[in-house]
């Protein structure tokens, strides 16, 4: 099926409410940012919960309860749980929503890897929560942990679930490591490959750099995946672009961008969607629906979830 899977991503745990003051942090500021993305055209919803009062990421189930069963109410696209949480979360911690709520796509890093967000001090002075400073700040001697053990762990806890992974690859060495579990038969296609490009401590934005991403998951999945990419700030529509030229998926949101273009703020997850669906249509290319996803990617249907 030639059709195009836009997923977005709408609040994460990398930005911090002072970033932006569109940010979703509350659940009902999540719930109306979900349902804005989908009725814009994203037939995937990749969530994070947040403690609604200081924007904080939250990674207990309990977060997650209270917009889960909303979202689903009013929209028919496929959600998508993180298991990333937040980089100072242990893996136990971090597949918690993901093992309760059974969804029919969890998130899933490839790989441990610097992480680095201190550049953002550069541009951001003023905060309003004592913690968002800190996160950053950490983040100069942080590695995001996802060793061998603890991928198996994710992969194991949700095996009898049902739940399909958005495998989300930050260098060429991730791609690896995936085709490792497949070979061990821990992970079954089709592999849903996110490709990261633009955060400091994984691969670049070059052209080359997307070009060689796709090139290798090709030698290494033939025709057992779909790529996907997302681009950090700024990248995030230019790699959509040519991600899209050459056959890919793509992945938007305030998660991964607070930008809708230079020194312009997206107001809304939506916003970011509308203009991806715009570069994606221009091209002469089809969104998928949510089923058609579903259809694409083997997804199990949202009637199989616990929520």
């Amino acid at each position: 099926m030639n059709k195009v899977i836009i997923t977005c991503a709408v609040t994460g745990a990398i930005h911090t409410p002072s970033m932006s003051p569109y940010l979703p942090v509350t659940p009902e500021e999540i719930i109306e940012a979900a349902v804005g993305a989908a009725e814009a055209g994203a037939a995937i919803i990749h969530l994070h919960a947040r403690d609604p009062v200081t924007g904080k990421p939250d990674q207990s189930p309990e977060a997650f309860a209270r917009f889960l069963p909303q979202i689903k109410a009013r929209t028919n696209a496929a959600l998508n749980l993180t298991s990333g949480g937040s980089p100072f979360m242990t893996i136990e911690e971090r597949i918690q929503p993901s093992m309760k709520f059974a969804p029919e796509v969890a998130s899933l890093n490839m790989g441990s890897f610097n992480f680095a967000l201190f550049p953002m001090l550069d541009r951001f002075k003023e905060f309003k929560h004592d913690w968002e400073r800190q996160h950053l700040e950490n983040s100069r001697d942080l590695i995001f942990r996802n060793t061998f053990k603890d991928i198996e762990y994710a992969l194991a806890a949700c095996a009898a679930n049902g739940t399909r992974f958005e495998l989300e690859c930050y260098d060429i060495g991730h791609l690896y490591n995936l085709a490792h579990f497949a070979e061990r038969g821990l992970i079954k296609p089709p592999f849903f490959v996110q490709s990261v490009f633009g955060i400091l401590g994984g691969i670049g934005t070059h052209p080359e750099d997307v070009a060689h991403m796709k090139r290798t998951a090709d030698r290494l999945f033939g025709s057992d995946y779909q790529w996907s990419v997302l681009g950090a700030g700024r990248h995030q529509m230019r790699i959509a672009a040519m991600a899209a030229s050459m056959g890919g998926n793509v992945r938007v949101g305030l998660e991964d961008s607070l930008w809708l273009g230079r020194g312009t703020l997206a107001q809304s997850n939506a916003q970011q969607v509308r203009q991806v669906r715009q570069i994606i249509e221009s091209l002469g290319l089809e969104i998928a629906s949510p089923d058609e996803a579903r259809q694409i990617l083997s997804l199990k249907g949202q009637d199989q979830v616990r929520f």
